[in-house]
Parts: C-alpha cells; structure tokens; sequence
C-alpha cells in the first residue's frame, strides 16, 4: 500500500486514503524487541559475572561500571520502544478521528482503538516504573553508594536489585507482545475504515 493524499472537493478536507505503517510497525516493533531482549541478557550477564560487589579488585570495579552503563542504555532503549507504539496508537487515533468525522463513520472504529491503546498504555507504565527501579536498585547495591539496602528484609542490596531485574525483563517481555498483539488488532480497524471510505467515495463518484 502506498501513502496517497487525495483532497475530497467541496466541504471534505484532504486525508489519508491509504495507511500503510501498520506492518511496517509491527515489524519495527518485533525487531527492537528482539533487541532490547537480547540487551537485557547481555546486561543481566554482565552483573552476574561482577562477583563480589565489594571486593576493591580494578577488574571487579570496571565491571561494575560497563554493568552500570550498559544497563543504562538498555533502559533507554527500552523505553524508547514502549514510546514508538504510544506514538503509533497516538498517531492512528488521530487518523481514526478524523477521517471518522469527516466521513460521518462508526464510532465503534475510533472507540475500539481507544480502548485497545488504554489497555496497551497501563503495561508501558508497569515496565517504566520497574525500569526506573530496577536502575535505582542497581545504583544502591553499589558499595560506593552511601545508601544501601542491606539487611532489609535480610537480603542484600543486590538481591533486590536482580529479583526487580528479572521481574522487569520478564514483564517487558509479555507487554512488547500484547503490544504487538494490539497493533495486529487496530491494524484490522485501519483496514476496514480504508474499505469504508473506499466505498463511500465510490459512491460518491470520487477517485479511491
């Protein structure tokens, strides 16, 4: 399908009668997410490869500091995944929206995307909150950290860290599927409100 801006005479404005992101996205998506896995494993193995934490060893401190800024980057990189398919359901709605009203559609088009991007967004905001503490975590199981969370609940600062860490890459794992999921599910609606408007146009005597 090819991008094609057709304006419709008299009264209509100009919109997009063809739409094809929707698996150019999803295979966006299933790629970073391949990647942003494959980060979490190189990230995880490096921590466990430290040792022990507190030992004044150079090679266990400069292992410290890659694990840090590996882990970093993997934590960016992974939001940055979970915010191109916010933008896509942000772009798509507006799309919906629009060419809804200006085609005098179904709601249930636009409602059904609602609904399927608010369900997606309450799983982006669970990975970033254990993103963020999984990053906090880690800086505090740093022995050169004044803070450190040793002795609560009688473990280490660094058991807290990697419990979290495994909790975040298995829940970023399940949401980068129903995220995935979620945009196969609107790319079925995109599709029928291009057939919708397609027939109306035809009706109309108007290109499609």
């Amino acid at each position: 399908m090819e991008i094609i801006l057709r304006p419709v005479p008299e009264g209509d404005k100009a919109l997009f009668t063809r739409m094809p992101v929707e698996e150019l996205v999803k295979r966006i998506i299933l790629t970073l997410a391949v990647v942003t896995i494959l980060c979490f494993v190189v990230t995880a193995t490096l921590g466990l490869n430290i040792g022990d934490v507190s030992s004044p060893n150079p090679q266990t401190q400069t292992g410290i500091s890659t694990h840090m800024l590996v882990g970093m980057g993997t934590l960016s990189f992974a939001m940055l995944v979970h915010a191109i398919t916010l933008t896509y359901f942000m772009g798509t709605g507006r799309w919906l929206e629009e060419t809804s009203n200006a085609y005098a559609l179904d709601e249930s088009f636009y409602n059904t995307n609602q609904r399927i991007k608010y369900r997606v967004v309450w799983g982006m905001m669970v990975c970033f909150v254990l993103l963020i503490t999984t990053g906090a975590l880690g800086a505090l199981a740093d022995p050169a950290t004044p803070m450190s969370l040793d002795g609560t609940m009688g473990l280490k600062g660094s058991q807290f860290h990697f419990f979290t860490a495994i909790t975040t890459i298995i829940v970023n794992l399940l949401t980068y599927f129903s995220e995935f999921i979620a945009i196969s599910r609107n790319t079925t609606i995109v599709e029928s409100v291009l057939a919708e408007v397609a027939r109306i146009r035809a009706e109309r005597g108007l290109p499609t």
